[in-house]
């Protein structure tokens, strides 16, 4: 064992804990320069088995992930554990903070939030398992302590830390804690008084209610924030503009859900479908055909394209979702930030596999691959991608889906 990358790994992990050197070591029943020594790799050129895997009980990873060539940089059941006991706090969701800490001011607030959502782009998930729960305390704290137009930022701020936990939920694959975040963001919006942060906040939970199985509520839920919140958005510019296109996004692929259900609204869900992308495709017209990213939605034409190829996959037209998503060039595809160019190569996946084009979709799982790891080898949809594929056969492409699946995590 190379007892300096065993080192290594085990400060990363301890550091991604939020523990101590002093902490750890009392965990560990040692001192803090035997901690020293072994993150140094001079404790012992061979770290004995049992020490590994005592500490890997107290950093609550597998000791697989000590023994690592590189530890892995995705969010763990661990740090989701640690969002939803920070959700299900008194003070979080009385908004009545415990302790007399004095608050964030608002604009450092604001740019933590902000951080927050650029490491959520660039599909940097593992930095947010820290991150996240220090956003929602010390937001929390800010909408109770202040008053007047500091307050209204801080709920503005809440409300976004709450959307980027709901957003990260839905990647995790845990809808209950999406919805019940996404619940929560909406009631900070309202307080806050924005508009914009009213219809951010809708789309988010639009998407959580349906990730829950929830599509059709979903669908009446985002279409009429858009029509109460319209007038102000269209005043509002770019931003508005673009919190507005995607309630529309949202509503889209909340009908393509619900027409794969079973029930007597199934055929009205598919057919509004189209009609809803292209609302939203007008909105991001008035945009002067630019790409953005106002609140985060990177919306803009190659966005709504995006959609349309996940709403095929949702109705099963595979080949349709193929051509829209090849038609999409590799400029446009370059100006999202890297969790949606990843997101797309992954529908495209889907279709591909839809298609019958199997060995295409691996693929084009690897190509998402390598714009973010995280976006495929953590996502539960991408695993169910994978064991699809591996059930199907991917002809000469089982070599490289059988590797992937490894990277996943997946059993052989």
């Amino acid at each position: 064992m190379d007892s300096r990358r065993i080192g290594r790994n085990v400060a990363y992990w301890r550091e991604r804990r939020r523990l101590t050197q002093t902490a750890f070591g009392a965990l560990m029943g040692k001192s803090k320069r035997w901690v020293q020594d072994l993150e140094s790799g001079a404790r012992q050129s061979d770290p004995r088995l049992s020490v590994l895997e005592d500490a890997a009980c107290v950093l609550s990873v597998g000791l697989a992930e000590l023994l690592a060539e590189a530890p892995a940089a995705e969010l763990d059941e661990t740090e989701m554990d640690l969002i939803r006991a920070t959700l299900q706090r008194h003070d979080v969701i009385t908004g009545m903070p415990a302790d007399s800490a004095e608050p964030l001011d608002a604009e450092t607030l604001r740019r933590r939030v902000f951080y927050g959502w650029q490491r959520f782009q660039s599909s940097a998930f593992a930095s947010l398992g820290r991150l996240v729960p220090e956003l929602l305390t010390d937001a929390t704290r800010a909408a109770a302590r202040y008053d007047g137009d500091d307050q209204l930022t801080a709920y503005r701020s809440l409300s976004m830390a709450l959307q980027l936990t709901e957003a990260l939920a839905i990647k995790a694959g845990a809808p209950d804690l999406a919805s019940l975040a996404g619940h929560r963001a909406v009631i900070a919006a309202e307080r806050s008084g924005d508009p914009v942060v009213m219809a951010s906040a809708a789309r988010h939970l639009a998407d959580a209610m349906t990730a829950d199985g929830q599509p059709h509520a979903a669908a009446e839920f985002a279409v009429t924030a858009a029509d109460r919140l319209g007038g102000d958005l269209a005043r509002r510019g770019p931003a508005g503009l673009s919190v507005l296109g995607m309630l529309y996004l949202k509503a889209a692929m909340a009908q393509a859900t619900a027409a794969g259900l079973d029930d007597r609204r199934a055929v009205s869900a598919a057919r509004a479908v189209p009609g809803l992308l292209d609302e939203a495709g007008e909105h991001a017209v008035r945009l002067d055909g630019n790409e953005t990213n106002h609140v985060f939605t990177a919306f803009g034409p190659t966005n709504v394209e995006l959609y349309r190829v996940a709403a095929h996959v949702k109705l099963y037209e595979g080949a349709a979702g193929v051509a829209v998503a090849q038609a999409v060039t590799a400029e446009a595809r370059a100006a999202l930030p890297r969790e949606r160019r990843a997101h797309l190569l992954t529908d495209l996946a889907h279709a591909h596999m839809q298609a019958g084009s199997r060995e295409q979709a691996v693929d084009a799982l690897l190509d998402a691959e390598r714009e973010a790891e995280e976006e495929v080898r953590r996502r539960p949809r991408t695993h169910q991608l994978v064991e699809d594929l591996r059930l199907l056969g991917a002809g000469t492409a089982e070599g490289r889906l059988r590797a992937l699946a490894e990277r996943c995590g997946l059993p052989g």
